[in-house]
């Protein structure tokens, strides 16, 4: 088997989607694994030991650079192609890259827009970004199951280069793509002023201004706009556990194997998949309101699904894992 796996993008789904060459070499030990991802992302795939080589697209290039790769890995001749992706870009590598088998994710169209638009729930229960990577392999004789941790592999250079405190500490994801998906920066400061004794780091992009308000906290490090992606990764996989909205660092931190608190609000899709994470999240009517958290709100009790997640409830949990992992 040669294969070909092709996902681009989000940076959560492409975390994600690192369990698959590792999943098809379990079955399949000689098995050659070509990935093929964004430019900009291809960072992540770098060092997995079950990836012989990465493919990679700049959405600068637009459409010739999409033909030029498309020629490029025609020459591989490929026994297969899995288009974990399923969109225009994808679809066109996989109709002009000649191969014996082709897989495609499927889009489950129909669930999505009843999920979405009626609240009817028809995916499988719960919902896992990584068995729903997977799943779809079975129909080349591979049964799903979840490949162990880690799965996002680091070098020692991008370990030595983060800084970190030298006690324990927790990682703290206060941002994401949406502001409906972030729980509300003063419910950090409070979770924070709550733990006085523990050392929390935190992470989030160069635009995420918002996270200067924690700097009052003395017991905090913040790297807002510090490290890269792979520098966050390092971050995590130093600390003690993880506190994430749903965004890509929340798979980051399950894909290393760390214990998790994943604060789930309006969103659909972004569901963690490994027992080391605990979901807090609300059973509401009015969830998912969107595909992605954009929005708009239509509770009542404006953004419901997060802000009736407490601060001393993430606490209490929190505690409970780090005593639990000591």
């Amino acid at each position: 088997m040669k294969i070909l796996i092709i996902r681009f993008s989000s940076i959560g789904d492409l975390t994600q989607a690192l369990s698959i060459p590792s999943f098809i070499r379990s079955y399949v030990p000689n098995a050659e694994i070509h990935f093929v991802t964004r430019q900009d992302l291809s960072s992540l795939l770098e060092n997995h030991p079950n990836i012989d080589r990465i493919w990679t697209l700049d959405r600068r290039d637009g459409f010739r650079g999409l033909i030029q790769l498309i020629k490029k890995l025609n020459q591989e001749n490929f026994t297969h192609i899995y288009d974990a992706h399923n969109n225009l870009r994808s679809a066109l590598i996989r109709f002009f890259v000649h191969s014996k088998k082709t897989l495609v994710r499927p889009m489950m169209r129909i669930k999505r827009f009843l999920l979405l638009e009626y609240h009817i729930n028809l995916f499988e229960k719960p919902f896992s970004g990584q068995r729903d990577l997977i799943k779809p392999l079975e129909k080349w004789g591979m049964p799903f199951r979840l490949p162990p941790t880690p799965q996002l592999f680091l070098n020692e250079s991008i370990r030595q280069s983060v800084e970190t405190p030298d006690e324990d500490f927790v990682a703290l994801v206060p941002s994401a793509a949406y502001f409906l998906k972030r729980w509300p920066i003063e419910y950090w400061d409070e979770l924070i002023k709550l733990n006085p004794s523990k050392k929390f780091v935190v992470l989030a992009g160069p635009e995420d201004n918002f996270t200067s308000v924690l700097n009052q906290n003395s017991n905090v490090l913040n790297l807002t706009g510090k490290t890269g992606l792979l520098g966050s990764a390092a971050v995590i996989e130093k600390a003690s556990m993880t506190i994430a909205n749903d965004t890509g660092l929340l798979h980051f931190s399950e894909q290393l194997g760390k214990p998790t608190i994943a604060l789930m609000g309006p969103a659909p899709f972004g569901f963690p998949s490994r027992e080391t994470t605990l979901q807090l999240e609300r059973n509401l009517k009015c969830r998912p309101c969107s595909k992605h958290g954009q929005g708009p709100c239509v509770n009542v009790a404006y953004h419901e699904c997060l802000r009736s997640i407490t601060p001393l409830e993430v606490s209490s949990r929190m505690n409970q894992i780090l005593e639990q992992n000591k």
